[in-house]
């Protein structure tokens, strides 16, 4: 009877210990990868990149099957939705209505490159994004430039940095108070683009990389990085998605205004 009894004590713990493990995550995070146009292979890359950040700061992470709609109650538990390198319409009209509910409710939305890619027929969208793209170069060495060193996970980060990846060419925001954060600098590569119907020779001293604002009601982050797989192994690259992520996650890591 006392084996029984310690047995049962041991169950116990064990149980409160896993209950408390997962009430210390801080916050819980949904996961899309979704395409329905271009599929980036280096989706596969960052998929176990964003788990290992979620280990790393403990916050829980939930990747959304493809066939499993998304509605109020599957978003109910979310703090932020992240949207890994999404294509094209990947939402219809009831998952669109959830999602703005869902940011209109104080929550955070993180894209990440080809999220910018997606839904260009849901208005409400392209202003949650901040800026939709337009075309891109071939994959090129060029110099990033930190603008706001204040922002989440750019702390450790040098004010100009070499980097390879593919420097997406955005059309006009679509809202008017983006925070920009990074940008590239044009000098420092070939930036001209022609696509036929779509072309560009770049957007001039001004080319936005990544931003963030305050968006009816919640938060939306967005980075252009993140074409190539080994980008998802770079420390400077995880530092910034996960700033991204906290910042939009929880409201919280800019300093304080006075």
């Amino acid at each position: 009877m006392q084996s029984r009894f310690y047995t049962l004590l041991t169950v116990a713990l064990c149980a409160g210990l896993f209950s408390t493990a997962l009430s210390a995550q801080q916050f819980r995070a949904l996961l899309i990868t979704e395409t329905a146009g271009w599929h980036h292979p280096s989706i596969t890359a960052g998929i176990p990149a964003l788990e290992a950040i979620a280990k790393r700061h403990q916050f829980a992470l939930d990747r959304q099957q493809d066939a499993l709609p998304i509605s109020d109650r599957s978003l109910e538990k979310y703090d932020v939705i992240i949207m890994l390198s999404t294509t094209g319409d990947v939402f219809n009209d009831e998952e669109q209505a959830a999602i703005e509910r869902f940011i209109q409710s104080g929550k955070g939305w993180v894209g990440i490159h080809a999220a910018s890619d997606t839904e260009y027929d849901w208005p409400w969208y392209t202003q949650l994004v901040g800026h939709m793209f337009n075309v891109h170069p071939h994959n090129q060495t060029a110099m990033l430039q930190v603008r706001d060193a204040t922002f989440p996970g750019l702390e450790r980060w040098p004010e100009r940095m070499l980097w390879t990846d593919e420097w997406y060419d955005f059309q006009d925001a679509t809202v008017d108070d983006l925070n920009y954060i990074l940008t590239v600098d044009e000098s420092t590569y070939d930036a001209t683009a022609d696509w036929g119907e779509k072309k560009t020779d770049g957007m001039g001293e001004m080319h936005p990389i990544a931003w963030y604002h305050d968006f009816d009601g919640g938060r939306a982050f967005y980075t252009a990085l993140g074409h190539i797989d080994e980008t998802f192994q770079d420390a400077f690259f995880l530092e910034h998605l996960y700033g991204g992520i906290y910042w939009a996650a929880t409201g919280r890591g800019l300093p304080s205004k006075k």
